[in-house]
């Protein structure tokens, strides 16, 4: 608090004159005494005293302002170091977002918490996280502000030493490539202005390791998941896992009001292949109807391997007739190609049962049944034929 403001100057030049009037008495003995010890000793003792006031007088307003800078250098660390803090902060709810996102099967966590926390990283500036995948492809994780994808994924490719650096342009982007092992997982662009900080650039640098670090393990926890629900000879899901998914579909199916169909087929006579060739030729068979399965069926169907030679598919969004011509293409596909093994050429047909999934239906294994019950038909029927579930007389 300011004992004298401002306004206060005008009365203490006023009092200090009064003052002076007051005593110019004994100021001016004193004076005069001063000068006669000067003439009687030889001194100078009054260019003495105002060079002495004068000195004391500046050292005093060095002292005052090197306390006010040291204030100000104070004020200013202590901002630093709140800011500091705060990055720190942000930077560790950042890594226990990411540690949390790993408990959740949904590719979309990580996108989430990375769109939540980046921008508190970088406050006040564009930022965005490509990621690549599958070693080529480049896609956007999160990106804040006005920058174009193809600009960002140039950026990238020249964060990593994939494209060539540009001559005479402005400075672009500032990159934190996100690398695992030495393998790139991706790259964290940042707008190049305010400048950074050092201590900005290292908390950008520790939150791109982090994320780095989450993208991958994201990625082996899918691939360990895929693994544990495949079939390994035909790549077709296994039947715990198609059971689980066909519950959801048929729940999916009752709220969208949209047609679901279900088939199941089985190879005809498989046994006496095994028999006749051996159980490496009926696995080499069992390869080559996964693999055709894969080429001849939409990625949203659900191909499954439901026990041994019989298989399942799940067919969203497609009625009854679509079912039955796409049970008509496959069996047609599996009779026309025949499986290579040693110097021979295995015939390979199959016997297919489709049922419609009804809103009804409130366990999976109803529909199961019907569609193997079909399947069965079609055996009853010389083999090598597609048969639909028999509807009742009521519903036809």
């Amino acid at each position: 608090m300011r004992v004298m403001g401002r306004n206060d100057v005008v009365l203490m030049v006023g009092l200090t004159v009064a003052l002076f009037v007051i005593f110019s008495g004994p100021v001016s003995r004193l004076l005069d005494y001063v000068r006669e010890i000067e003439e009687t000793r030889g001194l100078h003792l009054l260019p003495a005293l105002f060079l002495l006031a004068t000195v004391f007088s500046f050292h005093q307003l060095l002292k005052r302002q090197e306390m006010r800078d040291e204030s100000h250098a104070l004020a200013k660390g202590a901002k630093e170091a709140t800011e500091r803090a705060s990055e720190m902060s942000r930077l560790v709810a950042f890594g226990h977002a990411l540690a949390r996102s790993m408990d959740s099967d949904s590719s979309d966590s990580i996108r989430d918490v990375t769109a939540a926390h980046v921008p508190l990283l970088a406050p006040g500036r564009g930022a965005w996280v490509m990621t690549r995948t599958r070693g080529v492809h480049w896609e956007s994780l999160m990106a804040v502000g006005e920058s174009l994808p193809a600009d960002r994924e140039r950026a990238a490719r020249r964060a990593l030493g994939e494209a060539e650096p540009l001559v005479g342009a402005a400075p672009g982007d500032i990159c934190f490539p996100l690398i695992v092992a030495g393998t790139p997982e991706g790259v964290l662009g940042v707008a190049p202005e305010p400048p950074l900080t050092d201590h900005q650039r290292s908390v950008l640098s520790a939150a791109a390791a982090l994320l780095a670090v989450s993208l991958k393990n994201s990625q082996l926890f899918r691939e360990v998941r895929e693994n544990s629900v495949r079939d390994g000879l035909t790549g077709c899901f296994n039947r715990s896992h198609a059971l689980e998914v066909l519950d959801a579909e048929i729940r999916r199916a009752r709220r969208s009001k949209l047609p679901l169909s279900l088939l199941m087929f089985d190879l005809d006579n498989f046994k006496d292949i095994n028999d006749r060739h051996g159980h490496l030729c009926g696995d080499a068979v069992l390869a080559a109807v996964g693999s055709k399965m894969k080429s001849e069926l939409r990625g949203s169907d659900l191909k499954c391997r439901y026990g041994g030679d019989e298989f399942m598919v799940i067919l969203p969004d497609t009625p009854i007739g679509g079912a039955k011509q796409v049970s008509e293409n496959l069996r047609r596909e599996l009779a026309s190609h025949a499986v290579a093994w040693n110097s021979e050429h295995v015939k390979v047909t199959a016997s297919f049962g489709i049922t419609a999934v009804n809103p009804t239906d409130q366990d999976p294994l109803a529909a199961i049944a019907r569609a193997d019950a079909a399947l069965y038909r079609a055996k009853e029927h010389g083999r090598n034929d597609v048969q639909v579930e028999e509807q009742p007389p009521a519903l036809v």
